[in-house]
């Protein structure tokens, strides 16, 4: 496991083959940013992933902010397609 700059964020080849994540879990910096971009206040994303604290949560929110662009492209790539998801779920 690879520390970044950032104390709660890691990288490690054998987890989510490098992508960032919350150290010592498996959940990816991006889980974090889409609860958020989702509109759930960052004070509220541990009741919804109680295995992380709420210092977590803003360090991954900073290092999203720090790298935008990584984060945006592993969101784009874990994307599941629209034509894929039930109209049951999505709400269509």
């Amino acid at each position: 496991m690879r520390m970044t700059e950032h104390c709660y964020v890691a990288t490690d080849d054998q987890i989510l083959s490098g992508e960032p994540v919350i150290a010592g879990t498996r959940t990816p910096v991006r889980a974090i940013v889409e609860l958020w971009r989702q509109g759930m206040a960052p004070e509220t994303i541990p009741s919804h992933l109680p295995h992380l604290t709420l210092a977590q949560v803003f360090d991954a929110l900073s290092y999203f902010s720090d790298h935008q662009d990584e984060i945006q492209q592993y969101i784009t790539r874990n994307r599941i397609p629209d034509e894929l998801i039930d109209p049951l779920v999505s709400g269509r």
